[in-house]
């Protein structure tokens, strides 16, 4: 059996995957990843996601050259959560977010508001020329 018919898809044929920090444990992102994706990323040991709002695989750092190294690929028990061991790449310290800084869930509910409570590490005007 080929392993990717072991992973649980959606209806559309994706999967979520959490992007986790290997040597600190912090989550960097959320993303999607189609059956090509998958295991493509497999395939490079770079993260390689499904963009639902362009429609097309996303080389993680294709513009941002942030890219994704993956040290390990794993499932969760319903066989329909991926998450990924990875080291941000191209920026010291790892820039994930398109924002600018570390992780995407730089956010932090106090109260009854939002409050950004990680720095921008760069601005993303000129990450993204």
């Amino acid at each position: 059996m080929d392993w990717l018919d072991h992973v649980r898809w959606d209806r559309d044929g994706l999967v979520p995957v959490i992007a986790q920090e290997a040597a600190t444990g912090d989550v960097l992102m959320f993303a999607w990843m189609n059956r090509e994706a998958l295991a493509r990323t497999a395939e490079l040991r770079e993260a390689v996601y499904w963009s639902r709002s362009r429609q097309r695989l996303w080389h993680k750092g294709e513009e941002s050259g942030h890219v994704q190294q993956v040290h390990e690929i794993r499932l969760d028990c319903d066989q329909d959560v991926v998450l990924m061991k990875v080291t941000q790449r191209g920026h010291e310290p790892g820039i994930a977010c398109h924002t600018g800084r570390h992780s995407c869930f730089f956010e932090r509910l106090d109260g009854d508001r939002w409050q950004a409570v990680e720095p921008v590490l760069k601005d993303p005007a000129e990450i993204y020329r």
